[in-house]
């Protein structure tokens, strides 16, 4: 080779922007250079990974941007797939979700992520290739949890509801009018589907093996309107039951479930929502603090490793990821929430192109929502750290009302069901910490609303399904983890 062909050569290759690891100091010009000819790849194409990257070009990113993802459609919108997609009003690939601008980016759809190399900064393939990265965002998210016994998860009509692919059959199957379908689990996934089957007309039975739907998420005393609301509607719903096996017929069509208090069901079509896995085995070996609750973070979205230190190169966002909040005692929170996977993407977006003094923590509130046999439900704040309920407008009765949870004399959560006028309000009092009974005026003056009554969430140390915020953080009762000394 020439000399100039070997310059030529050393000039097209591009070289890994450096930054000091752990501390967000580029006063070196290293983060201009980032922005400028960095390289970052995002390994999630959905929600959160789609709008971090949009975000980035917002803070004049004008680098390499690669959005790495396992399925082949582009992103798309998860919320209608359990009621819009099921129902039929609107097609599974008519979700995607829209863009906000261009963002200039290689896609590799299709295509999974299966390993990281923290060291070396690249992120590796199924294919074995290897992305190099100068910043990285895991926004890998969630999957649904399978049946646990393969050879009848293999049975024709057994399906998990998680992907535009499962909706779009499962709408299907629905459409066909089977003559019972069995829901495996009453939380809030489990419950739309229900919802939709009877909007549909179609025979449903719920089985949850917690005394009501719901309960994981709302608590106890919440589940029982959920479970009379579910029957009103002509729901079968069998509480503290468990599926213990699913039947099939010679051809390997599903024909009966088994459950724990001896019957049988006939059914041709089971929907299995046992809540979700977060994706984190391709992390394994990788030194992040990554696990079955995701991968841990700090407040600006940046990845720990596995010795709790925290990096300054790869950084977390959306259901994957573990995030500690100071107006929840910096419990480290697992959120599957839509708003969250934005506000969070957002953040982590602005704070791998910043510098330390110009980034900011995310703080945002946990809220979310579900649409269910007529009746609308929003939360703010995290209920399942609630420890008392008052009923604060409305009446259970009606199944119209808001409820108000207490965690050590504050305000630390709201639920309202077809009252969401007054979400703001007490997102307000979570907030300021304001104590808990609430001392204004608005409290109604019903039977229901006199005084606090126990939340009844169910023992944290046991199995559930349905919460959609994890508490992940220390917690004195947590004795399942135990630190073991090296050995050389």
């Amino acid at each position: 080779m020439t000399g100039r062909a070997a310059r030529r050569t050393a000039s097209t290759r591009r070289a890994p922007v450096s930054a000091e690891r752990g501390g967000g100091g580029e006063g070196d010009g290293s983060l201009e250079r980032l922005r400028r000819d960095g390289r970052i790849v995002i390994v999630g194409a959905s929600l959160a990974g789609l709008r971090a990257a949009e975000t980035l070009r917002e803070q004049g990113f004008t680098g390499s941007l690669t959005l790495i993802g396992d399925e082949p459609e582009p992103p798309y919108d998860r919320p209608p797939l359990s009621k819009q997609v099921l129902l039929g009003t609107v097609d599974a690939d008519r979700t995607t979700l829209p863009r906000r601008r261009a963002i200039g980016a290689r896609w590799r759809l299709g295509t999974a992520a299966t390993g990281l190399d923290l060291a070396a900064r690249r992120v590796r393939l199924a294919g074995g290739e290897e992305v190099p990265y100068d910043r990285l965002l895991i926004a890998t998210g969630v999957r649904a949890r399978p049946w646990p016994h393969p050879a009848e998860a293999d049975l024709d009509g057994v399906f998990t509801l998680r992907t535009g692919r499962d909706a779009a059959r499962l709408r299907r199957r629905l459409a066909a009018g089977p003559r019972r379908v069995l829901v495996i689990g009453g939380g809030f996934m489990g419950s739309e589907i229900a919802s939709a089957c009877r909007e549909l007309g179609l025979p449903v039975t719920v089985v949850e093996r917690g005394p009501a739907p719901l309960v994981g998420a709302l608590g106890g005393v919440i589940g029982q309107v959920a479970a009379e609301l579910q029957r009103a509607h002509g729901v079968d719903l069998r509480c503290s039951v468990m599926v213990t096996g699913l039947e099939g017929d010679a051809a390997g069509r599903l024909r009966r479930a088994h459950l724990s208090d001896g019957t049988a069901l006939e059914v041709d079509l089971a929907v299995v929502a046992l809540g979700a896995v977060r994706n984190t085995e391709w992390l394994a070996g990788s030194g992040l603090g990554a696990g079955p609750r995701g991968v841990a973070c700090d407040a600006g979205c940046r990845a720990f490793d596995v010795r709790g230190l925290v990096t300054d190169d790869v950084f977390v966002a959306g259901d994957v990821a573990r995030t500690p909040h100071p107006l929840f005692g910096y419990q480290f929170l697992s959120l599957e929430h839509w708003g969250n996977a934005v506000a969070q993407a957002e953040v982590a977006a602005h704070n791998m192109v910043s510098p330390g003094p110009d980034r900011r923590p995310h703080l945002w509130i946990p809220a979310f929502w579900s649409a269910q046999f007529g009746v609308n439900i929003k939360s703010v704040g995290v209920p399942t750290m609630g420890e008392e309920l008052l009923i604060a407008q409305g009446s259970l009765a009606e199944r119209s009302f808001t409820g108000v949870y207490g965690y050590q004399g504050r305000v630390i959560a709201a639920v309202t069901f077809d009252q969401t006028n007054w979400l703001d309000f007490y997102r307000r009092q979570i907030e300021t910490a304001a104590p808990f009974p609430p001392v204004c005026r608005t409290v109604d003056r019903r039977p229901d609303g006199l005084r606090p009554v126990p939340a009844d969430f169910p023992d944290p140390s046991l199995p559930t399904h349905g919460p959609t915020v994890t508490l992940s953080g220390y917690s004195p009762t947590d004795r399942r983890i135990v630190f073991t000394p090296a050995r050389g």
